[in-house]
């Protein structure tokens, strides 16, 4: 093991031991490297001639670029063309730690890392595959969850993807959650909870969320060490009273010395900047220090390093003006008013009682999606082509689920779409 590694897994081991038996082989063994090539162009920075970055340089020591691309964008070619730290840029990590204390009251005081940036999600979960994974070990995720994990953890990293039973009479299934996580011996467990969810739509109540928690602390006092991964990816688009608006992050991460709480989140689908590709991996747990976070911090950078070095300069540089702009928060506000009113054009078309003779909406109250359940005898995947070919329709089949991105939808052609759904239904089951 690298000597810089075992320095960080002694931090870890001294501040909490129970975080270091969460990490997987490859997250013990990876850090940061401070020395060689990295350490020596941090000791180079500010020299009269550096020879040391891997880049271009301009004579007038401003960074080489085409002209073909510089035109194109209006910002400083210092805040687009060089590399950003593996780490993310110090700006935009403090800026978004900010955010979530705004977005998140119930942390208070709280300590939590400061943001390691991601290329956006989907590469801040495989990252936490990396670093608290290893082969054959389970993560439980919910009975709807978003099919990209497989691909991410299964494929990848070789886990085993168990899940829990999402929904129970309309309402979180809290009895087949507990069941799951307490599955098996006492020992490391790793859940992935999504909310609102992908692809349900849905978000706990305030109730089911704190009974949520006191079931993952009921598990940690126990003594399992509980890696909870947050996807926070359609975080804040919550549109009914009663519903959890923070992220199940904030509790978790002052729960139990025995819960790490891992929050993936990111602008991507909170600022409608899909192709940015930016995201963060943020770190809470009770008694959580500012040596143990460090070295979490750096663990996590290192894994991006060795995977894609960095993420985009350019988008970080964009998104912080973004979060800095005096309209940021009114301009987001308009645009999440467009995509409640989508939602309730859904729920209103969904009143039509004929609907239920083919379809059956699961519960929903956020985000991007809703699903319908087809009943008996009504194969999704005809369904799907159909809409397509006859009706010029396009839905997602997931085993006779059908979910409906609404989000992609004016809200002027939801009924249209649901009509479109039921005729291609009842036009299928009298065949």
């Amino acid at each position: 093991m690298n000597p810089q590694a075992e320095e960080l897994n002694k931090v870890i081991q001294q501040k909490n031991p129970a975080v270091f038996e969460m990490l997987s082989e490859k997250g013990k063994n990876i850090f940061f490297p401070k020395k060689g090539i990295l350490g020596q162009t941090a000791d180079a920075k500010g020299t009269k001639i550096n020879a040391t970055i891997g880049a271009a340089i301009e004579d007038d020591n401003s960074p080489m670029r085409l002209d073909a691309i510089a035109s194109k964008i209006g910002i400083d070619p210092s805040l687009a063309f060089p590399y950003a730290p593996s780490f993310g840029r110090p700006d935009i990590r403090s800026k978004w730690r900010e955010m979530m204390y705004k977005k998140n009251p119930s942390l208070g005081a709280s300590p939590v890392s400061l943001p390691v940036v991601s290329n956006a999600l989907t590469h801040g979960v495989s990252m936490a595959g990396y670093l608290f994974m290893d082969e054959g070990e389970e993560i439980i995720v919910p009975s709807l969850f978003w099919g990209n994990y497989n691909l991410i953890l299964n494929n990848a990293y070789g886990t085993k993807i168990t899940t829990f039973n999402l929904f129970k009479n309309d309402a979180f299934d809290l009895d087949s959650f507990k069941e799951s996580l307490n599955k098996g011996g006492i020992g490391k467990k790793v859940l992935i909870l999504n909310f609102p969810n992908n692809p349900s739509g849905y978000t706990p109540t305030l109730d089911e969320q704190d009974a949520i928690v006191a079931i993952v602390k009921e598990a940690a006092e126990k003594g399992n060490k509980i890696v909870a991964i947050t996807d926070d990816a359609y975080f804040g688009l919550v549109y009914e009273d009663g519903i959890a608006t923070e992220s199940i992050f904030a509790p978790l991460s002052q729960l139990h010395e025995n819960v790490l709480a891992v929050k993936i989140d990111g602008p991507t689908k909170e600022d409608y900047v899909w192709g940015f590709r930016v995201g963060f991996i943020t770190y809470g747990i009770k008694e959580g220090t500012a040596e143990l976070y460090s070295a979490l911090e750096s663990k996590t950078a290192g894994a991006i390093r060795g995977n894609i070095s960095n993420a985009s300069n350019l988008s970080q540089s964009l998104l912080i003006q973004a979060f800095e702009h005096e309209g940021y928060y009114e301009q987001k506000e308009a645009k999440f008013n467009i995509m409640k009113t989508r939602y309730d054009a859904v729920k209103e078309a969904l009143k039509d009682e004929k609907y239920s003779e083919y379809f059956t909406a699961i519960p929903y109250n956020s985000g991007y999606f809703m699903c319908v359940q087809l009943t008996e005898g009504i194969d999704g995947e005809e369904i799907r082509k159909l809409l397509i070919e006859k009706y010029s329709i396009g839905i997602i089949n997931l085993n006779n689920v059908i979910r409906i991105a609404y989000s992609a939808v004016a809200a002027h052609d939801v009924k249209e779409m649901f009509e479109g759904i039921y005729a291609a239904c009842k036009e299928l089951k009298m065949v």
